[in-house]
């Protein structure tokens, strides 16, 4: 566990440090005597934490004013302002992974060869978290003997393989007793795994809480885990987790993205799930009628959409890295969910493709807590299920990002486009992943190559690679016709025509007129600049077919 150095024991550590005959991977001296290049701190900052994980210790030391080879006593100057000093730890975390910066800096003073008296600064730098390495400007750096290099690909992927095999949340407290958990919540538990396990409903009350809890797996051999403050703690338990937090916190915003109001929901999170849930305001939305394909009207948001999103970034969140699940709600009909920590599957479409659930998790003692408890139902199977009942509800399916080592998931409770959604979700010879791909192009986002390639082989999208949209196909299905019209525009052939019948009724043309004539009819999938272009392109055709020719700045047709 990290700690802070006293006045007597950092000056215990500087002797320590100085008597070492040599540095070590974990220990470096620099003179700095008057300053130091703040990039090449970093860079040994991102160093010493990497070699501090990979050597299995809490922490590194750089020492500023004090010389390499012999440690004779130096002095330095760098940054002698105690206000310039302590910014230095917010300057490193805007450039480190997960925001990692300096334990504490040390000031001290000792007497160099001559008796004068030194300032000498130490640097206590914390080792990598387990399964993160820390780069220093997106670099990852190591040292070899006595020199800073970039981290190696097999130390690289030493540290990140960490993560695989510790599960933070199986990790016993070894001062927490039964007393640190609520009652209420541990009764509570006690219903919801006897709703689990119906044929063990007569059984549980027989059990104390001591079996019941190693029984449910949410205690190991009657000692309390990370696991059990998470779900059942007491709120003034947290601080047996820290630097971890159980912590939910609602945010409110308006339209515009302002911050109305906010909650924050601590341990224990068994509890805390109902009273998130409560803060959401699940208006009912009112469908347009259309014979009796819709209800008249259904909530923005299923019930279990939220309690599933929720306890999901309960089960995966990376409670190492010390954030706090979020959930934003906005008044325009959205819900934001995120969790710290990287998205362990490949990918979000390799889960809806997959019939079989992830058989890895990053914290699988507390994810199986949680189906014990009938948290969640089925290790694996809740994302699939979201998407479903977004799509039989017609709305937007829910889109993930997995920027920023965040799991972010937004759950929209409207209908984007009334048609497209009305027909496209009941059209049964779709497959969820098609209609996922179809409903990124609905909004306009980016697909892969392959992706494309798809959807194009069955005719459900048309346009080049830069600028597809939906096909006739699917237009046709879902009342778009006019909108795949305009998507799609006339063709060239047509608009040769539109050209030589102005230039015969007017007798010449500017490019001007004809840009004036066909940029509108051209489709809403291309940009100004390559309506233009197509244009230009066109105008050349017609001049190489000897159909027209040039006159100055306007064109004509050719007198043959």
């Amino acid at each position: 566990m990290m700690f802070y150095f006293n006045e007597s024991d950092i000056e215990k550590k500087l002797d320590e440090l100085i008597a070492s005959k040599f540095e070590t991977e974990v220990t470096e001296f620099k003179e700095a005597k008057n300053s130091f290049s703040f990039d090449e701190l970093g860079r040994y900052f991102s160093a010493l934490s990497n070699e501090a994980n990979l050597h299995n210790k809490e922490c590194a030391w750089l020492v500023f004013g004090v010389e390499d080879k012999n440690h004779i006593i130096v002095g330095t100057s760098y940054r002698t302002n105690d206000k310039d000093l302590n910014s230095l730890k917010e300057e490193i975390a805007k450039q480190t992974t997960e925001n990692l910066s300096f334990i504490e800096i040390y000031k001290c003073y000792r007497k160099d060869p001559e008796g004068k008296d030194k300032r000498i600064l130490l640097f206590q730098i914390p080792a990598a978290p387990k399964g993160i390495p820390i780069a220093f400007k997106r670099m990852y750096y190591g040292r070899d003997g006595e020199s800073l290099v970039g981290l190696g690909i097999e130390e690289i992927e030493r540290i990140r393989a960490q993560s695989k095999s510790v599960d933070w949340s199986a990790k016993v407290i070894e001062s927490a007793t039964l007393d640190d958990l609520d009652p209420a919540a541990i009764k509570f538990a006690r219903e919801l795994y006897i709703k689990k396990n119906p044929r063990l409903e007569n059984e549980v009350p027989s059990w104390d809480d001591i079996t019941f809890l190693n029984k449910a797996k949410i205690l190991i051999n009657g000692k309390i885990t990370n696991t059990a403050i998470i779900l059942l703690g007491k709120p003034e338990s947290e601080h047996y987790i820290n630097p971890a937090t159980s912590t939910i916190t609602w945010i409110l915003k308006d339209k515009d993205g302002i911050e109305k109001d906010y909650e924050h929901f601590t341990c224990p999170l068994l509890f805390s799930i109902d009273e998130v849930y409560k803060k959401v305001r699940n208006i009912k939305y009112r469908y347009i009628a259309e014979g009796t394909l819709f209800p008249d009207e259904v909530q923005q948001y299923d019930p279990y959409t939220i309690r599933e999103a929720l306890n999901n970034c309960i089960a995966h969140q990376d409670y190492t890295l010390g954030g706090k699940i979020i959930l934003v709600e906005k008044e325009d009909g959205e819900l934001i969910f995120s969790n710290s920590g990287d998205f362990i599957p490949s990918s979000v479409e390799d889960v809806i493709k997959s019939d079989a659930p992830e058989n890895r998790y990053r914290n699988s003692f507390l994810a199986n807590a949680m189906v014990n408890l009938n948290m969640i139902d089925t290790i694996g199977s809740g994302i699939k299920r979201l998407f479903n009942i977004q799509r039989n509800k017609f709305f937007p399916l829910p889109e993930y990002d997995l920027s920023d080592h965040k799991v972010k998931v937004t759950i929209t409770g409207k209908v984007l486009d009334l048609n497209y959604a009305r027909k496209l979700a009941v059209d049964k010879s779709l497959s969820l992943f098609e209609i996922m791909l179809l409903d990124k192009v609905q909004k306009h986002k980016k697909l892969s190559s392959e992706e494309y390639k798809l959807l194009k082989e069955k005719s459900l999208i048309e346009g080049k690679r830069s600028n597809y949209f939906i096909s006739s196909t699917v237009a046709e299905k879902t009342n778009q016709k006019s909108d795949y019209m305009k998507l799609r525009g006339i063709n060239d052939e047509y608009c040769k025509k539109i050209i030589i019948d102005y230039i015969k009724e007017f007798k010449t043309a500017k490019k001007s007129d004809i840009e004036e004539t066909l940029l509108e009819k051209l489709g809403d999938s291309m940009t100004q600049v390559q309506k233009k272009n197509k244009i230009k392109n066109i105008l050349q055709s017609l001049r190489r077919d000897g159909i027209i020719e040039p006159q100055g700045k306007e064109w004509i047709l050719c007198k043959k």
